[in-house]
């Protein structure tokens, strides 16, 4: 693994950390919005791994991961999808307004949850 690989990694395992404390005081919206950055830092080691890369915008990095893990028996296209649903989180956390601009605590958790697992994966799949 190269230090920039592990970097990233090293990145997503603190916001997975703070992600949890989040929901368990109970801020979903925040949660919601740090559910998504893990899930991110994990999608930027595995592509950096592969390629030498760093996608430079959001979209470019779930572009990306989509593109680099469309064959891979290792980690399965939910993933992909997870990073367009936890962003999604982030902009109604961040950006949206009214009153179905909500993130619902039990969403907040599952987010959390599938970023877990998608970050255990992911070094998993750049370890093998």
């Amino acid at each position: 693994m190269t230090p920039e690989t592990g970097d990233f990694l090293d990145k997503a395992r603190p916001a997975l950390r703070e992600a949890t404390a989040v929901i368990a005081i109970n801020l979903p919206e925040a949660a919601g919005r740090a559910a998504y950055l893990p899930s991110f830092h994990a999608a930027q080691a595995l592509i950096f791994h592969r390629t030498s890369a760093i996608a430079k915008t959001h979209s470019g990095v779930r572009s990306e991961f989509a593109r680099r893990t469309k064959d891979d028996p290792n980690i399965d296209r939910g993933c992909s999808t997870f990073l367009a649903q936890a962003y999604a989180l982030k902009t109604i956390a961040d950006y949206e307004m009214g009153p179905r601009a909500v993130v619902l605590r039990e969403r907040a958790a599952a987010a959390i949850e599938t970023a877990t697992a998608l970050v255990e994966r992911i070094s998993k799949a750049i370890s093998d």
